[in-house]
């Protein structure tokens, strides 16, 4: 949570004004090509924390997606913003779109899923929105700080919430 905090607070204030047809700078491309990988990492911890038996082939095929959307954004980024929105978007869709599928198949056996279902839905729409806008003129960072603000809100929802159902049923 702290992280995706600092994360957008650093977009806002060094690269907000960017905007499609801008060459990234250095500091928005390090942040672009972190983010995805700090999902790999979140990810990885939501899973611990939910002790899921099945949904784990799917979070792991999460963990790769933002493993490989890092590898993409390194090349995205040595293009223009528009490139790196593009391929964000992408991500954003497709990990949204997972998360739903670990939610929904975790929701009997976990619980407590609302939240991550909730994020996954605002992440499939986000992206797709993201990935359409990506080579307007006006499109800009600020966008994806957006967009990661809300999602580290639901990863703290869920995270309380499991960590709520957790001690429950160890008393």
């Amino acid at each position: 949570m702290l992280f995706s905090v600092i994360w957008v607070a650093l977009v806002f204030t060094t690269s907000a004004s960017l905007v499609s047809t801008d060459r990234p700078t250095v500091s928005a491309a390090v942040l672009l090509v972190v983010y995805p990988l700090w999902d790999a990492i979140a990810t990885l911890l939501e899973r611990r924390l939910a002790g899921a038996g099945s949904a784990n082939r799917v979070s792991t095929v999460n963990m790769g997606l933002g493993l490989a959307t890092a590898a993409g954004m390194i090349i995205a980024v040595l293009s223009t913003v528009g490139t790196a929105l593009l391929v964000f978007g992408v991500w954003a869709l497709l990990s949204g779109a997972i998360q739903l599928v670990v939610a929904i198949r975790r929701r009997r056996t976990v619980g407590g899923q609302w939240p991550m279902v909730i994020s996954g839905g605002q992440s499939v729409l986000a992206g797709a929105a993201i990935a359409a806008g990506s080579g307007s003129a006006t499109s800009g960072l600020s966008t994806v700080a957006g967009y990661s603000a809300f999602g580290a809100f639901w990863f703290l929802v869920s995270v309380i919430t499991l960590t709520g159902r957790s001690r429950r049923g160890t008393r």
